[in-house]
């Protein structure tokens, strides 16, 4: 699969510039692409789905954001432009083309979604927040200003906002982990 192998490479390429150019200077693959990455092959090879479109799916999903284009709320709206762009420089099958987008302008909760690749996108885009619980933290801070005294009270919103967000059958799967999560991190 060549051409996981091409985006992937692409879009740490497109991270790095993001890195240098923005004022942030946020990773974002080691701090979100890569979890969500992992996160959607486990899903595709336990839900049956296409490990490709999955893949290139969940590299892609963020991409607008990384690239810097447009508001984040229309972040998927974009990104299915720019992943188009990006996978027809490479030639990639037009009969999977549309697959990957739908994964990509579907991932922001599994609610939306209609096949279970973009179901996996979706549910690891998730599974990513908790898989790596600091970036919650410095998005509390660094993001959105948030006090420290009120951190709590924004992680549970979020940790449950996003939980609610999974699709049921991600949700039975996860239900213990997220138990244990909420327990260490919130004391609940």
């Amino acid at each position: 699969m060549e051409i996981i192998y091409l985006i992937e490479k692409e879009v740490k390429e497109k991270i790095n510039e993001y890195k240098l150019n923005s004022d942030d200077h946020y990773d974002f693959w080691n701090e979100h692409i890569k979890y969500v990455y992992e996160e959607s092959k486990k899903l595709a090879q336990r839900y049956n789905a296409n490990i490709e479109i999955v893949s290139l799916g969940a590299l892609l999903h963020d991409i607008a954001l990384i690239c810097m284009v447009g508001d984040k709320k229309d972040h998927h709206i974009n990104g299915k432009i720019i992943a188009e762009e990006i996978l027809t420089k490479y030639n990639y099958q037009t009969d999977k083309l549309e697959r990957v987008l739908n994964c990509i302008y579907n991932h922001r909760s599994s609610k939306n979604t209609k096949t279970i690749e973009e179901l996996c996108v979706a549910d690891a885009d998730i599974l990513a927040h908790f898989d790596n619980i600091p970036m919650l933290f410095n998005s509390a801070f660094n993001r959105n200003n948030i006090k420290l005294s009120e951190v709590r009270n924004w992680m549970k919103d979020n940790f449950e906002k996003d939980y609610n967000d999974l699709s049921d059958k991600t949700k039975e799967i996860f239900s213990d982990k997220y138990k244990l999560i909420c327990q260490i991190v919130l004391g609940d």
